[in-house]
């Protein structure tokens, strides 16, 4: 088998990151968030929010690679990502989950802007 060479930067050494794909939708009572990160386990992900600045990081485990690397197109960056929150967001009532690398979520909409209905009398 003959294999190319390739340059050093071609295969990177350092940790870098990356954004993660996101989908966001809006419900009645609030947002919800889906961030892609594949190889990103609960034990790997940070968030933190910081005013109205919410900071998602996702570190991946080390590959073991069973023989010497030729080739990667799969980078070994970490992912990173950072949202500026609607202030109508209620940010003590902030859940996450993450499942098979897909995190998701739950920005809830504080009381005070959702809709309501007021009674006449």
């Amino acid at each position: 088998m003959q294999t190319e060479q390739w340059p050093a930067a071609a295969i990177p050494q350092a940790r870098d990151y990356v954004s993660p794909e996101v989908n966001i939708f809006e419900t009645k009572e609030g947002y919800e968030l889906e961030a892609e990160m594949p190889g990103v386990n609960k034990e790997g992900l940070e968030i933190t929010l910081e005013g109205k600045e919410i900071t998602i990081v996702g570190h991946r485990q080390n590959e073991v690679a069973p023989g010497s690397l030729l080739f990667r197109e799969r980078a070994l960056a970490d992912y990173r990502r950072v949202f500026e929150l609607d202030p109508a967001i209620d940010t003590a009532k902030i859940t996450a989950k993450i499942e098979q690398g897909v995190l998701n979520l739950t920005l809830p909409k504080s009381e005070q802007v959702k809709p309501r209905k007021i009674i006449v009398d």
